[in-house]
Formats: C-alpha cells, structure tokens, sequence
C-alpha cells in the first residue's frame, strides 16, 4: 500500500487534479446573441463571441456589467440590480416609472416611459461607462423633461409619435457613446391632476357642443338658402306666368274690341261707348273684394258716373254684343231693300 501511494504518483495526481481545474475554469461556453468582455491582469483583453472559448484562469477573467432593471408591482416598480458577466446583444426594453413634467402652460403631468435599446459594442458599455444601464435610464428621463416641457398638453396628447421621434433623436449620439443603440422610445401612460382632467372633460363637452351648435346653423343656413332659391325660382315662375296671362288677356280684350269697332263702327263715339263699358265692367268686379274689408265701402264718384252711363247705354242701345247684332240686321235690310229698289224697276 505504501508503495502504491509513492510521492511521485501524488504529484502526479495532484498536477492532474490541478490540469482539470485549469481546463474547466478555462473553457467557457457563450450562448448565442451574447458575449462575454475578458481582461488579462485588470486590462482589457477581447471579447468573447458565441461558442466554445479558451482563456487562462486567474490571469484572464470576465469584466462584469451592471445592470438595473425594474419590476412592476400594480402601480409601483421596484429596481434589481445585478453585476452580469454574460452581456446579451439582443433588443431590451427598460420600462422605467412614471416621471413628473411640467409643460409650458405650467400643468404637472406624470410620463410613464418605456426604452428600447440594444448593445453593440460590448468593450464601450463596460468602460466608456461606470452603469450603463442608469446612465441610459436618467438619459431617457431628463431627454423627456426637456422636450415635453417645450410643448403644451393638449399638443403634448395630439403628437405622441412627434414626442417619441425626438426624445430618440436627442439621446441618439449620446447613448452611441456607450456602444448602445436606442431602437425606439415609447409615451406609454400620461396621468394629469384630478382638477387639470376635469377641466378637459368639461372644455371636451363644451367643444362638442360648439360643434353641434355651428353643424345645426349650418344646416339651418343651408335650409333658408334653399327655401329662399326656391321661392325665388317660384316667384319668377308665377311672375312669368302672371305675365303670359296679362298679355293673352290683353290681346283677347284687343281683338274683342276690334271686332265690336268693326261690328258697330269705328268712330270716336263708338270708341268712347266700348271703353266705358269695359271699364264698368272691371268696377263691377272689383266691387266684391272691395267689400271684403269693411262694411262701408267708398266709390270714386268718376265710378258712380261711369256705372250710370252703363246703365243708360244698356237701357238706350243694350250691350255692346246687342248693338252689333242690331247693326248686322240693319245692313241686312238696306241690302235686302236695295235689291227690292232694283227689282221694281
């Protein structure tokens, strides 16, 4: 027994013990999407890319990130800090709590954010930077104060995307410093005061009422447009009308009284008996609407006269249609006793 366990054979396994140790602190496996940032004697080294890699133990260690993230409880977000060796590359979302801001029409409002942001050069994360994480939180924080502070609130609910765009804009070569790319910043929540959010409801509510009261006069003004264009267009048409009945009335009563000038003679007498007639005729008519307004009514005496003469002429020579009727039998007599005058002899 004692000759198996020789001194040279427990050095042996004592170099052997220590190879595995060596070996096994040495070989380090990188995952995909991450790295791993080496320093030999407290100076940076390489970096590890994904798969199988090989360094010296005790002279080449991983260089650790710190790295803060926050884990939300209801309303409340609770920060965990952790020193990683393994940095991964991919795309990370940082939902930070909700920060207080003050626009420009002095009204406190509270922001709730998220970051997206991703790691592109390991070695400027871990020494360009003591928490590259914070730096990019506070970064993030302070951007957003600074660009919606230049913006009113009712704007500030209106352009959301305007606010996003900017505060990446702004954080964009800052962050790029740090070997980090900023993807995209999100406006999640907006919270306001109670009174500030009373306040919108009420100027929402008076706003659409506005909004109902100018569409109803504007369809009250459109209807009078219409209703007026309509009665226009009605009164021409009567008026038209009216005009085409005046003139064929006209005309009938001219050709009524060519035919009576013609039947009975056309001298001034004549002319005078005809006119007169007519002219009680449109008295008589008009008499009935006259009476419709009151119980007495005045005739102009030049009416009273005229009707008179009317009734004379009806007694003396009966109507205008009689007279030429009596005309037509009195050229019928003298034709007939002047071809008895020729006869005889």
């Amino acid at each position: 027994m004692e000759s198996f366990l020789s001194p040279g054979l427990i050095i042996s396994l004592f170099i052997l013990v220590i190879g595995i140790v060596i070996i096994a602190k040495g070989l380090v496996i990188v995952r995909q999407s991450e790295v791993m940032v080496i320093e030999r004697l407290g100076s940076f080294h390489r970096v590890l890319e994904s798969g199988v890699n090989i360094i010296i133990p005790f002279i080449e260690r991983p260089r650790p990130i710190t790295m803060i993230r926050y884990i939300r409880a209801g309303e409340d977000y609770h920060a965990v800090v952790s020193d990683e060796t393994r940095i991964d590359r991919r795309e990370t979302v940082m939902d930070f709590p909700g920060q207080p801001v003050v626009t420009t029409d002095n009204v406190t409002v509270k922001i709730n954010g998220a970051l997206y942001y991703q790691i592109i050069d390991p070695r400027r994360a871990v020494y360009e930077v003591a928490n590259m994480s914070q730096a990019v939180e506070v970064l993030a924080k302070t951007t957003l104060r600074s660009v919606v502070g230049k913006m009113e609130l009712d704007k500030l609910f209106e352009s959301r995307a305007e606010v996003n765009s900017a505060i990446q804009a702004e954080m964009e070569e800052p962050a790029s410093k740090w070997g980090v790319k900023l993807t995209r910043v999100e406006v999640q929540d907006i919270s306001m005061p109670e009174e500030v959010e009373e306040a919108m409801r009420l100027q929402m509510a008076a706003e659409r009422k506005r909004r109902a009261t100018v569409t109803e006069a504007e369809g009250e003004k459109s209807a009078a447009i219409a209703m007026a264009q309509g009665q226009r267009e009605s009164s021409i048409l009567n008026a038209q009308g009216d005009k085409e009945s005046a003139i064929l009335r006209a005309q009938g009563e001219q050709e009524s009284i060519k035919l009576v000038l013609n039947a009975i003679g056309d001298t001034e007498e004549n002319k005078r008996t005809v006119v007169g007639y007519l002219l009680g005729q449109s008295y008589i008519k008009a008499l009935p609407t006259m009476a419709k307004d009151g119980e007495r009514v005045f005739v102009p005496y030049e009416s009273s006269a005229l009707l008179g003469s009317m009734g004379m002429f009806r007694e003396m020579a009966g109507s205008p249609e009689d007279t030429v009727r009596q005309h037509i039998q009195r050229d019928g007599l003298r034709s007939g006793a002047v071809a008895g005058a020729g006869t005889s002899t």
